[in-house]
């Protein structure tokens, strides 16, 4: 009998072995929006569907209500699901008219656990919180701590369980903070707080600290690192699309993760000539052993900064150190940026995606600004190594200005785009505003096949189990073959537009449309 049993363990622990290393075994949490520090538009999940149906309910697992507009991409970790919206449809009768919202949701059954609201910053100009956008940027999670940047131009750091287990951390004041405050004067009123509302540990207002400008509603993704989180403010133009009322703000800081303390900001004088917002999160990569910041700027321009790795002394914010930059569209204008608004031929170029590293280069999007500016967009990959075999590591990282010495290949785009790049292998995809998918040659910039969908992408390309998703602004998910030959396996109609970026977690693909959030598995 011990003989049986000990062989029918070790049959079974061939077979777990066996499944892990056959691809049957799930991936894990998405923590963040894109994989790991890089951002690559990918995920190492498998098993997942290339066909469902919200009609029949064919492979949909669950499906959560939301808002009515939601431009957050679904991130997942330790059992539950994050994403932004807005509150036209009020989850709580307390919490009435427009606001920002971050909504939990259980990973396994969809039920709601709890929101944050925030209201709106002022009533009196649309462009400092634009109305029914809600909050628009995807979460980090970081152990057992939620960050996110809300519409208010807020980082905050928030408790996954909400208040369902008490009210946490320092900050105190969530039954005045998810009430709507006079636009002058002191906030008055409160909203007595239940435990389906989020509970906020710590706060920091980018308005008030680091004295940025909102425009339109914030769309930044946190980068975590250690005990540092890597910010893109959000800083942009007033109301008229012509002023920078802040000059001196800075475009990216540092916040110590444990108490939301200002640790470091940027120092490159970029607000003055941002075109219309600072739209880029940042990226980052381990290069010879040391981890290096990749940040595209509001005036178009790419960054790569050194890392923090201590802490500076109490009251004392550190300056980035810059290693190099580089200017994708150098003839682009540079001075008097504003007077190019709403000109649809020339002017400067922005960057909504995200710088993606991968195999020594980095990869990424940009082009004339969505709304205000040309329809010239792109996708561009960068080296920024000089080799020398007698040196120990023989890639050396180039600094000062690379404009003239960087650019390995460029290849145009149909029109804007807000794509963050989604590389597997010798393939890129990326999508643009002109409707169109590309699948690129990674090494060579030359496309391998383009397909036309029926609208528009803000969404990025997401790359999981040799399959490629992407939703439109119409309504139609189409999944693709992750392959230099096009094959499409599916066009999936969800009767709602798509703004956010489809994620997998753990033998789960999570669609977000403007109006519910769809969990789809097997």
């Amino acid at each position: 009998m011990d003989k049986m049993r000990n062989r029918l363990i070790y049959m079974r622990t061939l077979f777990l072995i066996g499944v892990m290393f056959c691809g049957g075994i799930y991936g894990a949490d998405q923590p963040q929006w894109g994989h790991a520090w890089t951002r690559n538009m990918i995920s190492p999940e498998k098993n997942l569907p290339a066909e469902f149906d919200p009609k029949t309910g064919k492979n949909i697992k669950w499906v959560a209500k939301i808002g009515n507009e939601s431009h957050s991409t679904p991130v997942i970790a330790d059992g539950r699901v994050y994403i932004g919206t807005n509150n036209d449809e009020p989850r709580n009768p307390k919490h009435q008219g427009d606001r920002g919202v971050l909504m939990c949701f259980d990973e396994k059954t969809g039920a709601f656990l709890w929101q944050l609201v925030v209201p709106k910053l002022s009533n009196e100009d649309p462009y400092y919180d634009w109305p029914k956008s809600g909050i628009a940027s995807a979460v980090t999670v970081v152990g057992k701590r939620v960050y996110v940047v809300s519409n208010r131009a807020e980082v905050l750091c928030l408790d996954p369980e909400g208040m369902a287990n008490g009210n946490d951390g320092p900050f105190k004041d969530e039954a005045r903070h998810h009430a709507p405050q006079p636009t002058n004067g002191p906030p008055s009123e409160t909203i007595e707080v239940d435990k389906t509302d989020g509970d906020i540990l710590w706060a920091f207002d980018m308005r008030k600290e680091v004295g940025i400008w909102p425009h339109d509603g914030a769309h930044s993704s946190i980068l975590a690192d250690g005990d540092f989180l890597y910010v893109n403010t959000g800083t942009g133009v007033d109301n008229t699309h012509r002023k920078i009322r802040t000059p001196d703000a800075p475009s990216l800081i540092v916040l110590n993760k444990n108490n939301g303390r200002l640790l470091a900001r940027d120092q490159e004088k970029i607000a003055p000539n941002i075109f219309h917002c600072t739209w880029s999160s940042p990226s980052m990569a381990r290069i010879n052993g040391k981890d290096v910041v990749f940040f595209v700027g509001g005036n178009g321009i790419l960054y790569a900064f050194e890392t923090l790795t201590t802490f500076p002394r109490e009251r004392e914010v550190a300056t980035l150190k810059k290693i190099w930059q580089f200017d994708p569209d150098p003839t682009a204008p540079k001075t008097e940026v504003h007077r190019y608004t709403s000109n649809r031929r020339e002017g400067p170029s922005n960057s909504y995606g995200m710088p993606v590293y991968y195999d020594k280069h980095l990869y990424f999007t940009g082009g004339g600004d969505l709304w205000w500016g040309k329809n010239e967009a792109w996708l561009k990959c960068i080296s920024f190594y000089s080799y020398d075999r007698d040196k120990t590591p023989e890639y050396q990282i180039k600094t000062g200005d690379l404009t003239e010495s960087a650019l390995v290949w460029n290849y145009p785009l149909e029109k804007h785009t807000m794509s963050t790049p989604a590389i597997i292998g010798d393939l890129i995809f990326v999508s643009d505003t002109g409707r169109l998918m590309h699948c690129v040659n990674r090494k060579t910039g030359e496309a391998y096949w383009t397909h036309e969908l029926k609208g528009e992408m803000w969404a990025s390309p997401y790359v999981a189990d040799g399959k490629v998703y992407l939703g439109s602004r119409r309504g139609d998910l189409c999944v693709f073959e992750a392959a230099k030959e096009k094959k499409l396996l599916a066009t999936v109609d969800f009767g709602a537009p798509m703004s956010g970026t489809v994620t997998a977690a753990n033998g789960v693909l999570f669609v977000p449309t403007m109006r519910e959030l769809y969990a789809i598995s097997k």
